[in-house]
């Protein structure tokens, strides 16, 4: 089973059918028994950092989540999941993450000091090329230059750009997928980036199911 992580941050109908469609067999749950069983955890989220984390972290999630990491299970964030796996975020206010991967969320814009040009539209939406940082097996299957589907208006800042797999240029560098040992995140949807982005799930469940085995 894929454990898809329950904590009431958003639909993940979109995510448990893309699964579903690769064959394997996701159970939404929030239930520590449950996800012991699973092979391999997703964390999704749609919605406010500071909301999730606190949902969160509330349901213990945040420490079972770190446990089961440390033990060698393989996570991956999608979308605010991903953000959560950061150091911290600036989403309204200032937020702690589960700091799995080194780096902070920040919101587009000349704020940030990162030279953003007012003429791209926030939120960030839509088709979007992924440009590959380095190899990873990931990765497999997915040329440089194929195409992903965003929806954000916070982005990760990564403290080591080693981390990152893909990145979207959006007047700035956007991390597209990140990773760090066996934690890895999607800033965009992979269920509704067509090819590409089952190509990225069907990684993600192969290699959840070996290191099971």
């Amino acid at each position: 089973m894929i454990g898809v992580i329950d904590y009431d941050a958003g639909n993940v109908k979109s995510v448990m059918k893309a699964v579903e469609k690769l064959g394997g067999k996701p159970v939404l749950t929030s239930e520590p028994e449950v996800l012991d069983s699973c092979s391999s955890l997703i964390l999704p989220g749609v919605g406010s950092f500071g909301k999730a984390i606190q949902n969160l972290k509330a349901a213990g999630l945040d420490r079972y989540i770190r446990e089961a990491v440390s033990e060698g299970r393989l996570l991956l964030g999608i979308c605010l999941g991903m953000q959560m796996l950061f150091d911290e975020s600036f989403e309204d206010g200032e937020w702690k993450g589960l700091g799995m991967i080194p780096g902070k969320v920040v919101r587009f814009g000349k704020e940030n000091d990162t030279g953003w040009d007012e003429a791209n539209k926030i939120p960030h939406m839509g088709w979007n090329r992924l440009v590959l940082n380095r190899e990873d097996r990931i990765a497999d299957g997915v040329r440089d230059g194929e195409f992903a589907y965003f929806v954000h208006s916070y982005y990760a800042v990564p403290g080591d750009w080693k981390d990152v797999v893909y990145y979207a240029d959006y007047s700035v560098k956007v991390p597209g997928v990140v990773r760090r040992n066996n934690v890895i995140g999607m800033q965009f949807h992979p269920e509704k980036s067509s090819d590409t982005g089952m190509r990225l799930l069907r990684n993600f469940l192969k290699e959840g199911e070996e290191i099971a085995d």
